[in-house]
């Protein structure tokens, strides 16, 4: 066997996310479905992976709380599954909402992924 073929490989995925325009609906929730099925379908392939034999070691999700995105420096475009009430010149409350991706994401880590 060469020395290639003996190395293993851990792998850690850190940062990965959907950046969004969510919108804050008038009873004041946030349904943000198209984050959930983008994240879903990252696990599923996590899992596949898995069992292909990929020594997965963890997964961090892109920003649990909304922030400033690197690439335009404006909030209008959201990462988290927090919603953050600040806009893109710095106004805002700062309250804290949960999006519905929120508590979809609290049972995948309850279940350890069984519940996408």
């Amino acid at each position: 066997m060469g020395l290639l073929a003996s190395i293993r490989i851990l792998v850690f995925i850190a940062e990965n996310g959907l950046g969004a325009y969510d919108t804050v609906e008038e009873d004041g929730s946030i349904h943000d479905d198209y984050r959930i099925t983008y994240l879903s379908q990252h696990l599923e392939q996590m899992a596949e992976a898995i069992e292909d034999g990929v020594s997965l070691l963890g997964y961090t999700m892109w920003g649990i709380i909304d922030i400033v995105s690197c690439g335009t420096i404006e909030m209008s475009k959201r990462y988290g599954v927090i919603y953050v009430d600040i806009d893109d010149t710095g106004k805002g409350s700062y309250e804290r909402k949960k999006k519905d991706s929120f508590t979809w994401y609290q049972r995948v880590i309850e279940t350890n992924g069984m519940e996408l």
